[in-house]
């Protein structure tokens, strides 16, 4: 708990953050959910208990707080330590490709490099304006309603199997007035989608084996674990993704999947397949794109 002796010293933003980004660290907290470390983690936080936009000019940073202020600041930076809960789902909500995304502890927090490709509109990969699209295992729909915004002529189906991350899904759909373009759809990857073909499939799908998934630590395990963990090399559902998806691909389609940290695994079973993978300036890696007519080729010789 919080001694509030100690805390009465903290007098401006900046004192908040500080404090929050020295309580994580010394409490162990683990990152990844939007950041990557303490200080931004607590940067965050108290901004937006603060009811302050992350382009806060520095100079701000030694504005007073008063004391409901405080104790609320204080409150959410003990919510992110007792709870271990990512901060994301604390406040409800996360940016993704420039866009604000509802999330909770039904969906995965958004942080794909795939946001990169999709903000380069795919290129080089593809030319031309895809029309149909597929978010494949969508959880909160934040790659699939990127893609409608950036495609505006593009209509989305974003699949999902789980009901309760279809709710969020559902929600973020009206959040961005998408409903007349985007369709979320209860699947078990393909197998509701019946004869619809897309011309680009973009896949987030569970990759984790078994046992990185035990090791996790217990932020991670605060996400649904349906939505990570994939069998003894993470592939149970990638295996499927591949095989599947060419009934589902348009002639000239393309397969953009993303596998993390799962990419020594993907090669070991696939040695052969013919990937490319995106190089991102951002961070992040594990994603690869096929074509249809490379991945009916490698199937059949396989």
């Amino acid at each position: 708990m919080t001694d509030t002796r100690d805390t009465q010293a903290l007098m401006t933003v900046r004192d908040l953050v500080r404090w929050g980004a020295s309580e994580f660290g010394r409490r162990g907290l683990s990152f990844g959910h939007g950041t990557d470390n303490a200080l931004d983690e607590a940067f965050h936080l108290v901004l937006h208990q603060l009811h302050l936009s992350a382009d806060l000019p520095t100079l701000y940073l030694e504005s007073a707080v008063t004391a409901s202020e405080r104790e609320a600041v204080l409150n959410l930076l003990q919510q992110r330590i007792d709870t271990r809960k990512p901060a994301a789902y604390l406040i409800g909500e996360i940016q993704f490709c420039g866009m604000s995304f509802y999330v909770d502890e039904r969906v995965l927090v958004p942080r794909s490099p795939i946001a990169e490709m999709i903000e380069a509109r795919f290129e080089p990969w593809i030319t031309g304006e895809p029309l149909q699209i597929l978010d494949l295992c969508t959880g909160s729909g934040c790659i699939g309603i990127a893609c409608a915004d950036v495609f505006e002529d593009a209509e989305v189906d974003l699949a999902e199997i789980d009901g309760g991350a279809l709710e969020v899904c559902r929600r973020n759909i009206a959040r961005h007035d998408l409903a007349t373009r985007v369709t979320a759809i209860q699947s078990d990857l393909f197998d509701a989608l019946g004869g619809r073909r897309y011309d680009l499939i973009v896949s987030n799908p569970p990759y984790v084996p078994s046992a990185e998934w035990e090791a996790l630590s217990t932020e991670f395990k605060r996400e649904p674990k349906l939505a990570l963990e994939a069998g003894e090399d993470g592939m149970d559902i990638v295996e499927r993704i591949l095989t599947e998806a060419p009934d589902f691909l348009a002639e000239d389609g393309l397969l953009v999947c993303e596998i993390g940290g799962s990419i020594d695994e993907f090669e070991a079973r696939y040695p052969t397949i013919p990937v490319s993978w995106p190089e991102f300036t951002r961070g992040g890696d594990g994603v690869f794109v096929i074509a249809r007519a490379e991945l009916v080729s490698w199937l059949e010789t396989r």
